[in-house]
């Protein structure tokens, strides 16, 4: 074995690998524990070597040098799992399935390096990988190594080393005003008139139109409470509290919207008498034709898809019909902090950066505005 020059305790095993050995913390009158580490070269073991030393030295403990990142990444989301929503779980444990075990999973977790998550990031952005997707893959692991961080299994986060890729803006696809009424009268008799009324005049996401019961409605007072959004977990449904207090919201509903759900009330109870006890009630607003909750997938392919088809509009996302809501009224002068508590954004400056195309328009009309105050 060929020791190295500089520290005695650094020597080359025949294989190749170079070796350190350090002293770990223990109770004098027993003998001491001993940690190997392992490297492929002598700077690199030399590396291990200091950054353990300080390690122990500020209190903390040494990670397993076997500990792979898929052994702890699975750990990490068995706790996670009861900390965050289950549509976040099954993201996060979806990336790491997919994404992180092939590619980085039997790397050592105080092995990993920067230019390792760098070579992730841009393999996936080469085969196709949308930029967020990249994003998220990025934002799982900072959060997987903060906290391995916290338990003193690695030195330091390499995350914080690496850039993900820039943000890309999100082109929104609104209809125009002209567009939106198409829609309108195309809707008038459909089965679904309601629930697409209620999308285009509110801007509730899917998930919140499909989890909207009767209880959450006061057509009396005109308005709904939104506090519930509607998941599926593998083929199982249950109503969720929607993702952050501002999602929890009060939204005044317009005449027209009011109107449709009285007469779709109306329909859903004389479809409740006829089927009886085949009926489900589950008090959904928006169910299937027995009650049961609707997929989200569902209403896309057999409702809305049509309903555009026959309208003659280009074919757009559901969610842009949110879009096209708050376009709609920031455009008619609607105030953008009463647009923002309507969409169930954080920040009013979410808001305006998502639809800052409608800003040179609401300036405009604010200069013609001021010029009439001004010359009486």
């Amino acid at each position: 074995m060929a020791k190295g020059n500089r520290e005695s305790s650094i020597y080359k095993r025949a294989d190749g690998r170079w070796v350190v050995q350090i002293s770990l913390p223990g109770d004098s009158r027993i003998k001491r524990r001993r940690k190997t580490l392992y490297g492929r070269t002598r700077d690199e073991v030399r590396r291990k070597q200091v950054d353990a030393q300080k390690t122990l030295q500020d209190g903390g403990r040494i990670a397993p040098e076997r500990l792979t990142f898929a052994t702890y990444m699975q750990s990490w989301l068995e706790h996670k799992r009861h900390e965050v929503r289950w549509q976040t779980w099954r993201r996060y444990e979806q990336l790491f399935r997919t994404h992180i075990e092939p590619a980085i999973g039997s790397v050592k977790i105080n092995s990993l390096r920067p230019n390792q998550l760098r070579e992730l990031y841009s393999s996936k952005l080469a085969e196709g990988l949308a930029v967020e997707t990249v994003r998220h893959l990025h934002k799982v692991i900072r959060a997987a190594l903060n906290q391995a961080e916290r338990e003193d299994l690695v030195v330091k986060n390499v995350c914080r080393q690496v850039r993900p890729p820039r943000k890309q803006r999100y082109e929104i696809n609104p209809l125009s005003p002209n567009e939106a009424r198409r829609l309108r009268e195309t809707l008038r008799g459909h089965p679904d008139e309601a629930l697409h009324v209620l999308a285009l005049s509110t801007g509730m996401r899917q998930g919140e139109i499909l989890g909207l019961r009767w209880r959450d409605c006061n057509l009396d007072s005109g308005y709904i409470s939104v506090n519930r959004s509607l998941v599926f977990v593998r083929n199982d449904w249950h109503l969720e509290e929607t993702k952050t207090s501002s999602s929890r919201r009060r939204i005044h509903l317009a005449l027209d919207a009011i109107e449709t759900l009285r007469t779709h009330l109306l329909s859903q109870l004389e479809k409740r008498l006829a089927l009886g006890a085949a009926w489900h009630d589950n008090d959904l607003v928006f169910p299937t034709g027995i009650g049961t909750a609707k997929r989200g997938r569902s209403l896309v392919t057999r409702s809305f898809r049509p309903l555009l088809e026959a309208a003659g509009l280009r074919r757009i996302r559901f969610h842009d019909l949110r879009h096209t809501a708050a376009t709609l009224l920031l455009g008619a002068g609607v105030h953008p902090k009463i647009v923002s508590e309507m969409l169930g954004h954080s920040t009013v400056q979410l808001t305006l950066d998502t639809y800052s195309h409608v800003t040179p328009t609401m300036q405009q009309e604010a200069a013609t505005k001021m010029n009439d105050i001004l010359s009486g």
